[in-house]
């Protein structure tokens, strides 16, 4: 057992315990969001250089140098005096430009951000309902569009979500990071087939991957599955299926895991269609988005069916307070 000295308060920090989680059991509120060590909401500094290493990956140099560490992926050692990182220089204001219900469940909300000058489509950004609570989303959007777009799923319990669905409208400020992440389009080998494999607004990256690829003149096949339980839980469908009748490389698959499967939809899970479609990828780019779950069963599956592990993209979240 390690303590951990914050804000003039010592805490016991259990032996299988993360920072975060230790801090949080103790009634002490940290933002935090993926708990995977990937958004970077968590960030916090220590006052000593006794930071583990695995809690630093990922985080600039420049960081590293002044012990900043990802408190989600933190198993300290030794005693630490931490403190929150100062986020004041680093976050973006940004103004939201639309609002659009896109099914029951997923707004689109487009941000204005002119800070924001450089991202790639598919990277995710932090958007803070306040300087203690931060979800990440990933970017729908393309660089040449005129403003961000985010897909919001909203969460039973969610307290970003709903403070979203409920009370954000145009014209609102608000703050988010930079953008962040490593499952993104590259252009350097256009005639590489692509897969794409989501779940529910697992979608928003995969959207902005597929036109980031177009855009870029990728010649090789486009596959793109998107998953749901019901009809009602897809999205976009009828803008996806025009930009397939546009563009003779892209494919659009939607996926209904229930009972009631209409017309023009594949019947069973998202991951099972396109793997029986696919079974050799080998050669293949492949990206994953949406539900933790099935993005870590899609990762081993398609290794198994010969895909590079370095040609597998993913960033999946976990749902705030789910360890």
């Amino acid at each position: 057992m390690t303590q951990l000295h914050f804000n003039d308060s010592t805490y016991q920090c259990e032996a299988n315990e993360t920072v975060l989680d230790a801090l949080a059991r103790q009634g002490v509120a940290i933002p935090f969001s993926c708990r995977n060590g990937v958004c970077q909401t968590c960030m916090m500094q220590s006052a000593d250089a006794n930071v583990p290493s695995a809690a630093q990956n990922g985080l600039k140099s420049t960081l590293q140098a002044q012990n900043y560490f990802l408190a989600c992926v933190c198993h300290p050692s030794e005693d630490m005096t931490v403190s929150l990182a100062d986020n004041t220089d680093r976050l973006l204001s940004a103004t939201v430009t639309a609002i659009r219900q896109l099914n029951d469940e997923v707004k689109c909300v487009g941000l204005d951000c002119p800070m924001l000058q450089d991202y790639r489509a598919g990277q995710f950004i932090n958007l803070y309902r306040d300087s203690g609570i931060a979800r990440s989303y990933s970017l729908a959007s393309v660089p040449t569009d005129s403003y961000l777009r985010l897909h919001v799923r909203r969460l039973p319990d969610g307290r970003v979500s709903n403070w979203i669905h409920d009370e954000l409208k145009v014209g609102d400020s608000v703050q988010i990071s930079a953008p962040v992440g490593s499952c993104f389009y590259l252009p350097n080998a256009p005639q590489q087939p692509l897969l794409l494999i989501g779940t529910g607004s697992g979608l928003a990256p995969l959207m902005g991957i597929v036109r980031d690829a177009l855009d870029q003149q990728h010649a090789g096949d486009i596959y793109l599955y998107h998953g749901s339980h019901d009809a009602a839980g897809l999205y976009l469908v009828d803008e996806l299926r025009e930009m397939a009748a546009h563009c003779s490389n892209f494919h659009y698959i939607p996926c209904i895991s229930g009972a009631d499967v209409p017309v023009q939809y594949q019947a069973g899970r998202a991951l099972d269609v396109a793997l029986a479609a696919h079974p050799n990828l080998a050669g293949w780019r492949v990206f994953l988005c949406g539900n933790p779950n099935m993005v870590k069963t899609a990762r081993k599956k398609a290794y198994l069916a010969k895909a590079a592990m370095n040609d597998i993209y993913a960033d999946a979240f976990l749902v705030a307070g789910v360890a």
